[in-house]
Formats: C-alpha cells, sequence, structure tokens
C-alpha cells in the first residue's frame, strides 16, 4: 500500500489501463494529471501538455507506453522521479490472493480457464489483466477471501518493480516482440521479471526448455504431457496431479496440444490452491475457448476452417500446424512482423498445401518460403488472401490463418482480423469489401 493523498501524480498513456489507473488515483486522493502521445485527451482538464517541465511525486506508466527510447521516462529516469506500471499500482491496492500468468502463448486461454475453475469452486475470484480488465480497475474491490486471476504481458511487466503475484506461472517462452525490447534475451528477462517473492507459489512448463531450465530459488510444480514422477502429467490418456486423477483427456472440449498444455497449466494452478479434483474437472469440461485461438469455424466447400488470428508470432503458428499436422493445409500467413523471422515455419519440410502471404510482411515471408522450395503466393491484403481461399476451398483441405505477424497493418486487434477472416469465409462473402 502507498498514500497517494495529496501527491502530484502523473498518468503516461491513457488506454484502457491509464483510465483505471487515474481514477482509482483520484479515489485515492492524488492530484492527478494525465498525458498520451497521441493528445487523446487533450480537452480534459487534468491534461498536461508539457509534462517536462513540471515536477511529480509519482509517474504511472500504462503498458502501451514504449519504454526503449522513450524521452519522457529517460527524463523522469534521470531526475529520479519514482516510475511504476499500472499493474505495479492495482498491486498495492489488492487485498486478495493474486495469480499471475504469463507466457508468450496461451496466456488468456489459462486466464480464462483458472477464473472458471476458481469461479466453480465458489471462490470470489476477478478475471483481469492484459485479458482486458485492468489490475487497478477491480483492486479496491477485493478483500482477503478473493482471487484475483490476471493474465500479465511483458509490456505491463516492462516497467514493473513492485508486482509479485502470490502464484507465478509462465507458460512457455519463445522469441516474441523483438520490436519493442530489441532482443530476445530483453525479453525473455523481461517476462522472468514476474517471478519475485521469497513466498511465491510457481508453476512452469517442462516440457518448454526455456522455462524448464530457468534458474529459481524456489519449490516449483512443473505440467507437463509426459508422465512425470510428481506435478500435473499425462498418464493412461487422462490428466494426473501426482497420483490423483483428475480428467480425463476424452472429457476436454478442447482443441489441438496447445490447447491442451492449457488445460495442464490451469490444472496446476488449482491444485496449488487445493481445489477439488471433481470442481477442476466439472470446469475443464464446461470451458469454451476464447474466440480466435485455433477456433474451428466450420467447413467451406468440404474443407476445415480454423481461425487462429491470435498466433501473432511464429512459435504459436507452429503450435497451430503441429495440432493440424500439415497434410492439406492451406496457410494464411502475414500482417505486420515484430522483428520475426519465419525459417522454422519452412525448414522442417512440412507438406502444406499451399502458402499464401499478404499484408507488410507478406513478400517477406514469401521470400523465405521460396528459399524452403515453396511456390507462395502473395496478396496485399488478409481480405484478398481470405477471398482466393474462399474461392479455391475443396474438401480434404485445412484452411488455417495462424498469421505469425501482429494485425496492425490492416486491423486494430487481431480480433477484428479475425472476425472478418469468418466472415468472408461463411457470413458475408459478397458484402465485405474486397481490398
Amino acid at each position: 500500500m502507498i498514500r497517494l493523498k495529496g501527491k502530484k501524480v502523473l498518468v503516461y498513456g491513457m488506454g484502457i489501463s491509464g483510465q483505471s489507473a487515474s481514477k482509482l488515483l483520484h479515489e485515492k486522493g492524488a492530484c492527478v494529471s494525465i498525458y498520451d502521445d497521441e493528445n487523446r485527451f487533450s480537452n480534459v482538464y487534468s491534461y498536461e501538455k508539457e509534462p517536462l517541465l513540471k515536477n511529480y511525486d509519482l509517474v504511472v506508466v500504462s503498458p502501451g507506453i514504449k519504454v526503449i527510447g522513450n524521452q519522457i521516462i529517460s527524463h523522469f529516469i534521470m531526475n529520479k522521479t519514482p516510475i511504476i506500471s499500472e499493474l505495479d499500482l492495482g498491486y498495492f491496492f489488492s487485498k486478495g490472493k493474486i495469480i499471475g500468468i504469463t507466457g508468450t502463448n496461451g496466456k488468456t486461454t489459462v486466464t480464462s480457464l483458472v477464473g472458471e475453475i476458481f469461479k466453480k469452486a465458489g471462490k470470489r475470484t476477478f478475471v483481469c489483466g492484459n485479458i482486458g480488465l485492468p489490475l487497478s480497475s477491480v483492486a479496491l474491490k477485493t478483500d482477503k477471501q478473493s482471487f484475483e486471476v490476471v493474465e500479465v504481458s511483458n509490456f505491463q511487466l516492462e516497467l514493473s518493480r513492485y508486482f509479485s503475484p502470490n502464484l507465478a506461472c509462465i507458460l512457455n517462452l519463445a522469441p516474441d516482440h523483438i520490436d519493442r525490447h530489441g532482443s530476445y534475451q530483453e525479453y525473455k528477462r523481461v517476462k522472468q521479471k514476474i517471478l519475485t517473492g521469497g513466498r511465491q507459489k510457481v508453476v512452469l512448463n517442462f516440457d518448454d526448455d526455456e522455462t524448464k531450465n530457468l534458474i529459481i530459488n524456489k519449490k516449483v510444480t512443473y505440467f507437463s504431457k509426459k508422465t512425470l514422477n510428481k506435478g500435473v502429467f499425462i498418464n493412461n490418456n487422462a490428466i494426473y496431479h501426482n497420483r490423483t486423477k483428475i480428467i480425463s483427456l476424452n472429457d476436454i472440449n478442447l482443441f489441438g496440444q496447445k490447447n491442451l498444455e492449457n488445460v495442464l497449466a490451469s490444472v496446476a494452478i488449482a491444485v496449488k490452491f487445493r481445489i477439488k479434483p471433481s470442481v477442476i474437472r466439472q470446469a475443464i469440461m464446461a470451458f469454451k475457448a476464447p474466440p480466435h485461438r485455433l477456433e474451428y469455424l466450420g467447413q467451406v466447400n468440404g474443407a476445415d476452417v480454423f481461425d487462429d488470428s491470435k498466433a501473432t508470432n511464429v512459435s504459436a503458428t507452429m503450435s497451430a500446424i503441429n495440432s493440424l499436422g500439415e497434410r492439406g493445409l492451406v496457410l494464411l500467413l502475414g500482417g505486420q512482423n515484430k522483428d520475426s523471422t519465419f525459417d522454422e515455419i519452412f525448414s522442417g519440410g512440412n507438406d502444406y498445401e499451399s502458402v499464401l502471404c499478404f499484408g507488410q510482411a507478406g513478400e517477406e515471408i514469401a521470400s523465405c518460403a521460396i528459399k524452403y522450395g515453396y511456390s507462395p503466393q502473395v496478396f496485399e491484403s488478409m481480405k484478398s488472401a481470405t477471398y482466393y481461399a474462399r474461392a479455391h476451398a475443396c474438401e480434404g483441405q485445412k484452411i488455417l490463418l495462424a498469421p505469425a505477424c501482429a494485425s496492425f497493418d490492416e486491423f486494430a486487434s487481431y480480433s477484428a482480423r479475425g472476425e472478418v477472416f469468418k466472415e468472408i469465409m461463411f457470413d458475408n462473402f459478397e458484402k465485405i469489401e474486397m481490398s
């Protein structure tokens, strides 16, 4: 807990996190000024047009603000002004137990499923963080009996100094957001900031070399698709915690190996808080994955269609490919590159039926594919690539949107991209403007 009454606080970045932080600060009596690089709130009374000319007791930075090369943040660091993240602010005022879930892929699904398990167990549960509801927006509603299941992104962790969840889970680590952090090593360093606190519970992925080999001075519960001596693992076509059977694999409705990992992680988190196996099983059986995450959409002319628009990095794309198998696969790749390389998609000699590249990174991806002997097609946009896939769909194909890139060259979000993909493939084929 920190004392804010009468303190001069600047909130930098006025997206949903910044707005939530400002509201909390006001409720705690701080004198709040706001600033946004895009001047979206310049007509608001508390908007500060020249933040570098003022002195503040505290600066709260939203996760959307890029740190490297930021003159405003550098100025406050040089002047020794305390800087915290919105995640830190929410953490300071949270009274319940916090479960922090991070990783390159699977965060939203695991956060959602863990939330459902805890609700099913009768716990007062807040599902928040990067999933859409900022931690600072729920912090003042919590009490000692509540649980906050927090999806934690690397953007949120970047400037965090104090956030220390009661349980920290790292699902996996693979190159992503290099454009933000400058290197994979820095990206990993930021992710590992979630592993703080002397009495913290930790859950890690035994099957992921990057997480398995993390050196931490804590007792770790591992989850694995292999059979382990202890932890959460698969044995005899079922998920076990140590010697206790939790659920048969046949009772899990989620598709693909990645979602199986997500279920294992969720079970590992739940058992750390002694949730009953029967409750865990019931919640898993009733759970449906969030949209745009290897979501099966149906058939077009006999072709199965899958939306994995959330696959914004190569690791996620490979997980989708491995779940479906490459035979008959029509693969849609492209968007805005995050300084990634695409060799892993093509270097294994997979027998893709066709590779459709689109958007800002389309030519780059196509060049990589050609290097490994493929004959990709290049489209200006995801819409035009999807129209092509729809027009040429036939029985036996698996049409997969798993772009390995961000959406921002064409869409405001991965979800908007997925919705347009679905609309073209099924609902409004003739109505959507082709570009």
